[in-house]
């Protein structure tokens, strides 16, 4: 039996004043002191965002240790600079405008794609599976296009924002798709319909660069992996390790189909279009669509199938017992946006919200 992908999770944090909850531009400092702990910290587009990210793994276990410590470190530092760390996906007070992080990359998305740059904060979570080349991360992608919306609805954790409700789950994910190389890929044939439509993409201006192409799967522009990115940062360690599981086993899965000469199933971009807007609005507690047939289904319901799909898979990797804690945990504590809120309508105090988000992102239950 092949030995299963190895997977690594790149994770983005929010700096904000530890007795307002506003977002502070204080990413330079904090990695600076991060380097000197020997922690390596990116700057991410926003000055008040840091990104953490892990090495390669082979076993949750040691994945979700790293995760554990990386948080552990990157809050230690930010706390050295009087900011506090926040696994969020939006920033949920009213923040002053701030800048992008001064790098030649950044000022010139900046300058060329205007308000869209200027949204701080939006912090999300990729996952990186190891694939042997482009080819099969492309095939691999057009399988994982039908539970991207479900991947969402799991990990939402941007249910307020600018100090109120939005009435959505995930926030977050409804502003990054104004952007115009972002959201659900379409369903691609091969490699050369991909590369052509980046090109495409090139020569219009709609990118800069590659690094650019923010679609929600995608052949990696860096690592000889298929990325996954369409989730808000889950607000535990648990919820990340479980999200970083829940791909792994989904890409062993469609490397077995594509083995079998089994094709990806066919889902019509406007009903996945829907199937992103139920995930983002009601996240994990309602009701979710299920893009292969287009059918309303309980988001619950919809991840049970999945687990029942990928079954093998987390049977060789020996993560069952895992993902039914963690899916258990998930049930009955909540993710992010159901912390959020729980939080906010007992007061309709944003400091709770802070306080809740802050206890979260170091929390463990293991």
């Amino acid at each position: 039996m092949e030995a299963p992908p190895t997977v690594g999770v790149e994770e983005e944090f929010l700096l904000v004043d530890p007795r307002t909850g506003a977002a502070v531009g204080r990413n330079v400092d904090v990695a600076r002191t991060a380097a000197d702990f020997g922690i390596d910290l990116q700057l991410e587009f926003s000055r008040c965002q840091v990104e953490t990210s892990t090495r390669v793994h082979s076993t949750t276990d040691g994945l979700l240790r790293e995760l554990r410590e990386l948080r552990r470190g990157a809050a230690m530092c930010a706390e050295k600079n009087n900011a506090l760390l926040l696994a969020v996906g939006i920033p949920p007070t009213v923040s002053e405008d701030l800048p992008v992080t001064s790098t030649p990359r950044y000022r010139r998305i900046a300058e060329d794609f205007g308000m869209l740059a200027h949204e701080p904060g939006l912090c999300g979570c990729h996952v990186h599976v190891a694939v042997p080349d482009r080819e099969v991360a492309l095939q691999v992608s057009n399988f994982l296009r039908p539970w991207l919306p479900l991947y969402l609805a799991l990990t939402a954790n941007s249910a307020i924002y600018r100090g109120i409700e939005t009435g959505y789950a995930s926030w977050r994910s409804v502003l990054w798709r104004r952007w115009p190389s972002a959201g659900p890929p379409p369903h691609f044939s091969s490699v050369l319909e991909y590369d052509a439509a980046v090109e495409m993409m090139l020569s219009l201006g709609v990118i800069l660069d590659r690094k650019m192409v923010y679609w929600d799967v995608r052949p990696s522009a860096t690592f000889p992996t298929v990325e996954i990115r369409i989730s808000d940062v889950p607000a535990t360690v648990e919820e990340s390790a479980l999200l970083a599981t829940l791909v792994r086993a989904t890409v062993m899965t469609a490397r077995r189909d594509l083995e079998a000469g089994r094709q990806a199933p066919a889902v019509a971009d406007d009903v996945l279009r829907a199937a992103y807007w139920k995930a983002a609005r009601f996240g994990i507690d309602g009701e979710s669509v299920n893009p292969v047939d287009g059918k309303l289904i309980p988001a619950r319901d919809l991840l049970g199938m999945l687990l029942d799909h990928i079954a093998p898979a987390l049977e060789q990797l020996g993560d069952r017992g895992f993902v039914d804690e963690s899916v258990a945990a998930l049930m009955v504590h909540g993710n992010g946006a159901r912390r959020q809120l729980n939080a906010f309508r007992e007061r309709g105090e944003i400091g709770d919200v802070v306080e809740e988000l802050a206890e979260a992102t170091l929390r463990s239950y293991r």
